[in-house]
């Protein structure tokens, strides 16, 4: 199957759909980009490709012409600022979604870019914009870059609606409504979109959120609208229960419509059974190729959707909390595809999703709920702690596991996403699903994230208390020792630092911990405040918006380099950084030697104890001196920003 259009000699007229992207053309079903025109031409519509455009300009958007229905605009598959920067600050030097890794080929905010350059030619082309950007950014949101709160992605793109979610079922709707002759503006009814208004009188019951002029002021009043309004969103993120939801801005409505129905195991299979050519635009070879395939070349997405509840991250935001699978034979088929491939060894490289051993819903009452016979239940599945009704059965998951392994020319297939070990601990069948997976998919690793080891902290992250990942590791141990693999395999633990309510002792703590276990960690994950997140309300606003509560959070570059540097003790950069931070926190008892110390006295210093020891007394003549600490920047890199008036960016 042919790659879509993407130059304009490739086209004879104009076409139904433009669609732009901010990441390099990957015809695959891991980008967004792609899953959404090979479903529209599946509909029998025309789509053009514009990937990566020059912005500098609107000339590049004129490549095909004015569409015959609408332009469909997305910053592509991560948020563009996310892309751009690190946590710190500090700009990344590759781009897996470009050639090469190339970085600067989209620009920040790319949605609101390309929206607007769009508009400064085409007036009154419809503009739908989607993807991770503009679902997470669809009302008033906290911009970490900005270190601000910002309206709605829909009014500063110049779009006229926004399509949120996976989005299948918005395009495909709105792709019929507007060939039928509807104007865009007249799309209001389409579930999972969100549109601007001047009148409510066409939304049905809608809750009305502090508009935005209340939330956007960083004032505590300010603050606390923001708190009350990032509730009433959290409040309406299923689709069996929400409702629209309306901001006002003063001269103009923003309107949410209630969540699109997820996809059924049929329609899921339809979406990944679309000709895609698996690979990048042939135009891409001279540069390389675009890094990001690689990853996904020999994975396979077997669901989408997450009930676990992480505070931090956007799954329910985005994909919701219904967990949508798709069948053995459509993930069979898709791995057999692979043996064909010329560059397939027989690896499969992963086969999950946002969690890879959520198959099925976790309990009965959402199906009952589906039915329409009770109303879905509202309480987090798996914290503080299981709920009674929750359902853990991995059997259906070993079983395709198995199918997959039996695959002519199938070596070894890995689990890489990472799987939820509370709900194994929950498990009626005990460790069988444990054993398989140790005995056969993993590669002497498995990924985990209990994130810390303070329950204070990770009640904030939405995580089960520390004790049960303890009780995971012994298990996973015994697993391993039962099928003869003691030492052979292990676990490596996702952790989190500067996470909000987490202190400097929590920090401490954690060290400790990763000392006591004799663990070394190579890569620090730092809290990164994105739009949509429980965290991120409580990073911004510095308070629990479940109990009003006010919490620690650490902001500044001190703060966070600090407890980047605990989880990281052994490294001899961070010395200084954690002997000030010990001494800060009146902990001494850890710089020595003491089997439990985090830091041992460095050279100089023994040399000078043990001149010390072999001389009589002396009488004190002057105070010991406090050990020098080194300056670390008292300001983040983002505050010295926007008081030169930076930040113009977006995801």
């Amino acid at each position: 199957m042919p790659f879509l259009p993407f130059a304009a000699d490739e086209v004879n007229g104009p076409v139904d759909f433009v669609l732009v992207t901010g990441d390099a053309y990957v015809d695959h079903p891991s980008f967004g980009a792609a899953v959404m025109g090979r479903l529209l031409v599946s509909h029998g519509y025309s789509v053009a490709v514009i990937a990566q455009p020059d912005w500098k300009t609107s000339e590049d958007f004129t490549r095909f012409g004015r569409p015959r229905l609408a332009f469909l605009v997305t910053g592509g598959n991560i948020d563009s600022m996310v892309n751009h920067y690190t946590v710190a600050l500090h700009k990344r030097k590759t781009d897996a979604y470009s050639p090469g890794g190339k970085v600067g080929l989209r620009p920040h905010r790319a949605t609101i870019v390309y929206g607007n350059r769009i508009r400064e030619v085409y007036k009154d082309v419809p503009i739908i914009i989607g993807g991770l950007e503009a679902s997470l950014r669809r009302l008033a949101h906290y911009d970490y870059w900005d270190n601000a709160v910002r309206r709605s992605i829909l009014l500063d793109s110049a779009a006229d609606l926004l399509a949120y979610g996976m989005a299948e079922r918005q395009i495909v709707e709105i792709a019929e409504a507007l060939d039928s002759g509807l104007a865009v503006h007249d799309l209001t009814f389409i579930a999972g979109t969100v549109f601007k208004t001047r009148d409510l009188s066409c939304v049905d019951a809608p809750v009305l959120l502090p508009s935005f002029s209340k939330i956007k002021e960083p004032t505590v009043q300010g603050k606390g609208n923001y708190e009350r309004s990032f509730l009433m969103q959290s409040a309406n993120v299923d689709y069996l229960t929400a409702r629209p939801l309306a901001e006002d801005y003063g001269n103009v409505w923003v309107v949410q419509n209630v969540p699109a129905a997820p996809l059924t195991t049929s329609e899921l299979d339809r979406v990944y059974a679309l000709p895609y050519t698996r690979n990048y635009h042939p135009s891409y070879e001279a540069e390389g190729g675009v890094p990001a395939i690689e990853e996904v070349r020999f994975s396979i997405t077997a669901s989408r959707g997450c009930f676990g509840g992480c505070h931090f991250c956007a799954l329910n935001f985005h994909q919701g909390r219904v967990v949508q699978a798709r069948s053995h034979k459509s993930i069979i088929a898709e791995a057999t595809q692979f043996t064909h491939d010329p560059l397939f060894k027989g690896y499969i490289h992963d086969v999950g999703g946002p969690t890879a051993n959520f198959r099925k819903p976790p309990c009965d009452r959402w199906a009952r709920a589906e039915e329409g016979t009770i109303k879905k239940c509202a309480r987090q599945c798996l914290t503080p702690t299981p709920c009674p009704n929750l359902r853990c059965d991995h059997f259906e998951y070993i079983s395709l596991l198995r199918k997959l392994r039996e695959i002519p020319k199938v070596k070894k297939v890995f689990i890489r996403s990472g799987i939820r070990y509370d709900y194994v601990l929950h498990d009626p069948k005990g460790d069988a699903f444990l054993r398989e997976i140790c005995e056969h998919h993993i590669s002497g690793r498995l990924k985990v994230a209990p994130e810390h080891v303070s329950d204070k902290v990770l009640a904030f992250m939405g995580k089960p208390g520390f004790d049960a990942y303890k009780r995971f590791a012994e298990r996973f141990a015994n697993a391993n020792k039962t099928i003869g693999k003691k030492n052979e395999q292990f676990i490596v633990p996702y952790l989190m630092s500067s996470h909000p309510g987490c202190n400097l002792d929590d920090a401490i703590a954690l060290a400790e911990y990763l000392q006591s276990v004799g663990a070394q960690v190579e890569a620090v994950q730092d809290f990164y405040p994105t739009p949509g997140t429980l965290s991120t309300c409580m990073y911004y606003t510095g308070i629990d918006p479940r109990t009003g509560k006010r919490i620690f959070t650490a902001k500044s570059q001190r703060e966070k380099t600090t407890q980047r540097a605990l989880m990281q003790y052994r490294l001899p950069a961070n010395y200084e950084i954690v002997k000030a931070a010990l001494l800060r926190a009146g902990r001494k008892d850890l710089i020595g030697h003491d089997p439990k110390a985090l830091l041992r006295p460095k050279a100089a210093s023994r040399v000078k104890m043990l001149q010390s020891r072999s001389q009589p007394p002396q009488p004190m003549k002057s105070k010991m001196k406090t050990p020098t600490q080194k300056t670390l920047p008292s300001k983040s890199r983002r505050t010295s920003r926007e008081k030169k008036g930076k930040g113009k960016h977006d995801e």
